[in-house]
Protein backbone atom coordinates (compact mmCIF):
# COMPACT_ATOMS: atom_id res chain seq x y z
CA UNK A 1 0.00 0.00 0.00
CA UNK A 2 1.45 3.61 -0.63
CA UNK A 3 1.30 6.20 1.88
CA UNK A 4 -0.35 9.31 0.88
CA UNK A 5 2.07 12.26 1.81
CA UNK A 6 0.26 16.04 2.79
CA UNK A 7 2.91 18.80 3.01
CA UNK A 8 0.82 21.32 4.75
CA UNK A 9 1.53 24.94 5.71
CA UNK A 10 2.13 25.74 2.66
CA UNK A 11 2.84 29.76 2.08
CA UNK A 12 4.34 30.28 -1.24
CA UNK A 13 4.60 28.94 -4.75
CA UNK A 14 8.69 27.70 -4.37
CA UNK A 15 7.71 25.54 -1.61
CA UNK A 16 4.94 24.01 -2.99
CA UNK A 17 6.83 23.49 -6.40
CA UNK A 18 9.67 21.81 -3.97
CA UNK A 19 7.02 19.06 -2.31
CA UNK A 20 5.26 18.53 -5.69
CA UNK A 21 8.46 17.65 -7.39
CA UNK A 22 9.68 15.60 -4.16
CA UNK A 23 6.52 13.46 -4.98
CA UNK A 24 3.95 14.95 -2.11
CA UNK A 25 0.70 14.02 -2.97
CA UNK A 26 -1.35 16.48 -1.53
CA UNK A 27 -0.66 20.48 -0.39
CA UNK A 28 -2.19 21.67 2.37
CA UNK A 29 -2.95 25.92 3.20
CA UNK A 30 -4.38 27.26 6.13
CA UNK A 31 -7.14 29.81 5.96
CA UNK A 32 -6.73 30.17 10.20
CA UNK A 33 -5.80 33.59 10.97
CA UNK A 34 -3.22 34.72 13.42
CA UNK A 35 -1.68 31.39 13.11
CA UNK A 36 1.73 30.95 11.90
CA UNK A 37 0.86 29.76 8.54
CA UNK A 38 -2.29 31.57 7.92
CA UNK A 39 -2.48 32.52 4.10
CA UNK A 40 -4.39 34.88 2.46
CA UNK A 41 -7.07 33.30 -0.25
CA UNK A 42 -5.73 35.15 -2.67
CA UNK A 43 -2.36 34.31 -2.80
CA UNK A 44 -3.48 30.38 -1.95
CA UNK A 45 -5.07 30.89 -5.60
CA UNK A 46 -2.30 32.30 -7.25
CA UNK A 47 -0.02 29.09 -6.09
CA UNK A 48 -2.76 26.46 -6.61
CA UNK A 49 -3.27 27.71 -10.42
CA UNK A 50 0.75 27.45 -11.17
CA UNK A 51 0.31 23.56 -9.61
CA UNK A 52 0.39 20.73 -12.01
CA UNK A 53 -2.56 18.64 -12.57
CA UNK A 54 -3.64 15.97 -10.25
CA UNK A 55 -2.44 17.50 -7.10
CA UNK A 56 -4.75 17.75 -4.64
CA UNK A 57 -5.38 20.42 -2.41
CA UNK A 58 -6.43 21.12 0.97
CA UNK A 59 -8.06 23.95 2.76
CA UNK A 60 -7.70 24.44 6.60
CA UNK A 61 -10.02 25.58 9.00
CA UNK A 62 -10.88 26.20 12.43
CA UNK A 63 -14.59 26.93 14.05
CA UNK A 64 -14.75 29.11 10.24
CA UNK A 65 -18.25 29.77 9.51
CA UNK A 66 -20.13 27.35 6.40
CA UNK A 67 -19.93 30.59 4.19
CA UNK A 68 -17.08 31.32 4.34
CA UNK A 69 -15.55 27.80 3.96
CA UNK A 70 -17.51 27.86 0.36
CA UNK A 71 -16.25 31.41 -0.14
CA UNK A 72 -12.83 30.51 0.28
CA UNK A 73 -13.17 27.14 -1.59
CA UNK A 74 -14.76 28.70 -4.53
CA UNK A 75 -11.93 31.67 -4.45
CA UNK A 76 -8.78 29.36 -4.00
CA UNK A 77 -10.22 26.08 -5.90
CA UNK A 78 -9.06 23.96 -2.96
CA UNK A 79 -10.54 20.62 -3.65
CA UNK A 80 -10.99 19.58 0.03
CA UNK A 81 -11.90 20.59 3.74
CA UNK A 82 -9.45 20.71 7.21
CA UNK A 83 -12.00 21.00 9.80
CA UNK A 84 -9.30 21.49 12.90
CA UNK A 85 -11.59 23.07 15.34
CA UNK A 86 -14.76 22.09 17.36
CA UNK A 87 -17.19 21.66 14.19
CA UNK A 88 -20.09 18.80 14.83
CA UNK A 89 -20.21 15.97 13.07
CA UNK A 90 -23.83 17.88 11.37
CA UNK A 91 -21.79 21.17 10.17
CA UNK A 92 -19.45 18.54 8.39
CA UNK A 93 -22.09 17.18 6.17
CA UNK A 94 -23.07 20.64 5.50
CA UNK A 95 -19.38 21.11 3.59
CA UNK A 96 -20.27 20.41 -0.58
CA UNK A 97 -16.39 19.23 -0.82
CA UNK A 98 -14.54 16.12 0.82
CA UNK A 99 -14.03 17.17 4.29
CA UNK A 100 -10.93 15.86 6.79
CA UNK A 101 -11.81 16.27 10.17
CA UNK A 102 -8.94 16.63 13.01
CA UNK A 103 -9.07 15.29 16.07
CA UNK A 104 -6.68 15.69 19.17
CA UNK A 105 -5.73 12.07 20.58
CA UNK A 106 -5.58 12.55 24.57
CA UNK A 107 -6.63 9.42 25.65
CA UNK A 108 -9.15 6.25 24.48
CA UNK A 109 -11.94 8.50 25.29
CA UNK A 110 -11.55 10.28 22.42
CA UNK A 111 -11.24 7.30 20.55
CA UNK A 112 -15.11 7.51 20.41
CA UNK A 113 -15.46 10.69 19.11
CA UNK A 114 -14.57 9.44 15.33
CA UNK A 115 -17.20 7.25 15.43
CA UNK A 116 -20.00 10.24 15.39
CA UNK A 117 -18.70 11.50 12.42
CA UNK A 118 -19.07 10.83 8.51
CA UNK A 119 -16.46 12.23 6.50
CA UNK A 120 -14.21 11.26 3.98
CA UNK A 121 -11.11 11.27 6.15
CA UNK A 122 -10.06 11.23 9.97
CA UNK A 123 -6.67 13.08 10.87
CA UNK A 124 -5.60 12.15 14.28
CA UNK A 125 -3.30 14.77 15.85
CA UNK A 126 -1.43 15.18 19.26
CA UNK A 127 -3.14 17.95 21.61
CA UNK A 128 -2.18 21.54 21.23
CA UNK A 129 -0.79 21.77 24.92
CA UNK A 130 1.73 19.17 23.71
CA UNK A 131 4.17 21.32 22.17
CA UNK A 132 7.49 18.31 21.89
CA UNK A 133 7.48 14.91 21.12
CA UNK A 134 4.93 12.81 18.69
CA UNK A 135 1.42 12.02 18.88
CA UNK A 136 0.52 9.06 21.21
CA UNK A 137 1.25 6.21 18.25
CA UNK A 138 -0.92 3.35 20.66
CA UNK A 139 -3.99 6.10 20.57
CA UNK A 140 -3.46 6.39 16.51
CA UNK A 141 -3.52 2.96 16.21
CA UNK A 142 -6.43 2.04 18.00
CA UNK A 143 -7.96 4.76 15.89
CA UNK A 144 -7.18 2.30 12.87
CA UNK A 145 -10.28 0.38 14.39
CA UNK A 146 -13.02 3.46 13.53
CA UNK A 147 -11.18 4.50 10.34
CA UNK A 148 -9.73 2.87 7.11
CA UNK A 149 -9.00 6.96 6.50
CA UNK A 150 -6.52 7.84 8.72
CA UNK A 151 -4.25 10.42 8.37
CA UNK A 152 -1.41 10.53 11.23
CA UNK A 153 -0.01 14.26 12.34
CA UNK A 154 1.50 15.52 14.99
CA UNK A 155 5.45 15.80 15.25
CA UNK A 156 6.33 13.95 12.47
CA UNK A 157 9.72 14.42 10.97
CA UNK A 158 11.99 12.79 8.61
CA UNK A 159 13.60 10.75 11.24
CA UNK A 160 10.19 9.42 12.61
CA UNK A 161 7.96 9.13 10.12
CA UNK A 162 9.06 5.65 8.64
CA UNK A 163 8.74 4.28 12.07
CA UNK A 164 5.42 5.83 12.54
CA UNK A 165 4.25 3.92 9.31
CA UNK A 166 5.82 0.96 10.54
CA UNK A 167 3.59 0.80 13.64
CA UNK A 168 0.19 2.76 12.79
CA UNK A 169 -0.05 2.16 8.84
CA UNK A 170 -2.20 5.24 8.27
CA UNK A 171 -3.76 5.97 4.61
CA UNK A 172 -1.58 9.22 4.76
CA UNK A 173 0.66 11.43 6.93
CA UNK A 174 0.95 15.41 7.01
CA UNK A 175 3.95 16.98 8.01
CA UNK A 176 4.28 20.80 8.53
CA UNK A 177 6.70 22.19 10.70
CA UNK A 178 8.64 18.93 10.49
CA UNK A 179 9.71 19.69 7.13
CA UNK A 180 10.62 23.79 7.74
CA UNK A 181 14.07 25.17 8.43
CA UNK A 182 12.37 28.40 9.59
CA UNK A 183 8.57 28.97 10.28
CA UNK A 184 6.23 29.83 6.86
CA UNK A 185 9.83 28.32 4.71
CA UNK A 186 9.90 24.58 3.77
CA UNK A 187 13.89 23.01 3.69
CA UNK A 188 13.60 21.28 0.15
CA UNK A 189 16.42 18.61 2.07
CA UNK A 190 13.65 17.77 4.43
CA UNK A 191 10.75 17.40 1.88
CA UNK A 192 12.85 15.18 0.18
CA UNK A 193 14.04 12.80 3.25
CA UNK A 194 10.60 12.95 4.69
CA UNK A 195 9.31 11.28 1.46
CA UNK A 196 12.02 9.12 0.85
CA UNK A 197 11.57 7.88 4.14
CA UNK A 198 7.73 6.68 3.65
CA UNK A 199 8.08 5.05 0.09
CA UNK A 200 11.16 3.50 2.29
CA UNK A 201 8.70 2.11 5.04
CA UNK A 202 5.96 1.80 2.02
CA UNK A 203 8.82 -0.84 0.31
CA UNK A 204 9.71 -2.37 3.05
CA UNK A 205 5.25 -3.42 4.37
CA UNK A 206 5.34 -4.47 0.26
CA UNK A 207 8.15 -7.37 0.97
CA UNK A 208 6.30 -8.28 4.52
CA UNK A 209 3.31 -8.62 2.56
CA UNK A 210 4.60 -10.86 -0.10
CA UNK A 211 6.73 -13.43 2.15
Amino acid sequence: MRTRVKICGITNLEDAEISVTAGADTLGFIFVPQTPRYITPNVASEIIRALPPFITTVGVFRNAEHKVIENIATRTGITSIQLHGTESPEFCTQISLPVIKVFELQNEEDLQTLDDYNVNAYLVDKPKSVSDGTINLELALKARDHTKKLILAGGLTPENVADAIRYVKPYAVDVASGVEYKKRHKDPNKIKAFISAVRQADEARTERWKQ
